[in-house]
């Protein structure tokens, strides 16, 4: 393909969460090679665009809204706004019309091939699916090229609940720069917020969202040695009760809420404790971040976790809903130094050996430009 191929990407948001943080390391990783139109279907939440590197091919289109009745109209719309591009990526029930749109109208008007990628559920579908989703996704992904989920969970569900083809399905692990998290951290790093030498931290990434339920983190600090401090790195809607829980529970002087961390790199190793409380994930990449990062883990047994970290880390997860579980897993490992390291060494090893970015940006970039090469409807 010698001239600079096109991808559309259509997301219901693109704040700063797992998959716009991947989507924009693509992004950055592919400079001049590729145009990318991205579309944010509430344009007031593109926080993630101000990690766009300056190298970046990027535009911002006017594009039909993405939510509504799927009805014929509405779809011929969406799908009239697709032509002309190289490669359509679609990103989780938010752009699932557009996929609907596609598999209807593809033949219509010459549309490129569409990649679908789910990455996870809303509070609403957190604990079980809706069957008329389910339903809806059968049929929408009817004329995907590709699924590509990051998770074994997610695998499962593309394959034996949405009926999708083994040949469709990708199953791609979220990487990152592992070796970046090996360099010590800055005490002073964070606004109004230092690290002393006779302090620990229990550190975690998260949106501040209900179903990150990090409220039972929270009342986790009371059990926790008053050394501990607890560092919740995120921005969302539940800050402020996530205050008056720790002012209830009288830890409110040990819980640390500094808003989103653009670079975890730098922030990640002044924890000594990695957390999770989550009722739901597929794989997340901050878990990912703590074990580059040399962290031992305490996580529920939710998405894939558990194969994730390392077999040293398994006793310290928890089966969900479990709070007495975790606050007694962080308790353990607080008191046991040696415990820490020594699962922490291990996690360092396995995800430096199994999730490594390298691996993740060359399996994206076969797919997506084997796709495009094999383009009959490329433009010009």
């Amino acid at each position: 393909m010698t001239r600079v191929p096109r991808i559309l990407h259509l997301h219901s948001t693109f704040d700063t969460g797992g998959k716009e943080l991947r989507c924009v390391r693509l992004i950055n990783e592919w400079g001049k090679q590729v145009d990318h139109a991205v579309v944010s279907g509430d344009p007031e939440r593109r926080g993630a665009a101000r990690l766009i590197g300056n190298k970046a091919r990027v535009s911002w289109p006017k594009f039909p809204s993405l939510r509504g009745r799927p009805s014929p109209g509405r779809l011929a719309g969406l799908a009239k706004a697709m032509a002309g591009y190289d490669l359509i990526c679609t990103y989780n029930w938010g752009a699932i019309d557009a996929v609907m749109a596609h598999t209807v109208f593809a033949d219509a008007y010459k549309l490129p091939p569409l990649v679908h990628h789910e990455d996870g559920f809303n509070e609403d579908e957190a604990v079980k699916l809706k069957w008329r989703r389910n339903w809806y996704r059968k049929v929408a992904l009817g004329r995907t090229a590709a699924l590509v989920v990051p998770s074994l969970k997610l695998e499962d569900i593309a394959l034996n609940v949405w009926s999708q083809p083994r040949s469709r399905v990708r199953r791609i692990p979220n990487g990152i720069d592992t070796r970046a998290y090996a360099a010590p951290a800055r005490r002073d790093l964070l606004p109004g917020l230092v690290k002393h030498k006779d302090e620990f931290w229990v550190g975690t990434l998260a949106g501040l969202r209900a179903v990150k339920q990090l409220d039972v983190l929270v009342r986790a600090m009371a059990q926790m040695p008053a050394e501990w401090q607890l560092v919740i790195a995120g921005e969302g809607p539940e800050r402020a009760a996530l205050l008056a829980e720790a002012e209830r529970m009288g830890v409110e002087h040990r819980v640390h809420l500094p808003g989103f961390v653009e670079q975890p790199q730098q922030l990640v190793g002044l924890f000594d404790l990695f957390a999770l409380s989550s009722k739901s994930e597929q794989f997340p990449i901050s878990v990912v971040e703590a074990m580059a990062a040399g962290l031992p883990v305490v996580a529920p047994r939710v998405g894939d976790i558990g194969s994730m970290v390392a077999s040293d880390n398994g006793p310290y997860l928890v089966e969900p809903g479990d709070e007495g579980a975790l606050a007694s897993a962080l308790g353990r490992l607080a008191t046991d130094p040696a415990a820490r390291r020594r699962v922490g060494q291990a996690n360092r090893q396995k995800a430096r050996d199994e999730f490594d970015e390298r691996r993740m940006i060359e399996r994206y970039r076969a797919l997506y430009w084997g796709l495009m090469e094999n383009n009959p409807f490329a433009p010009g």
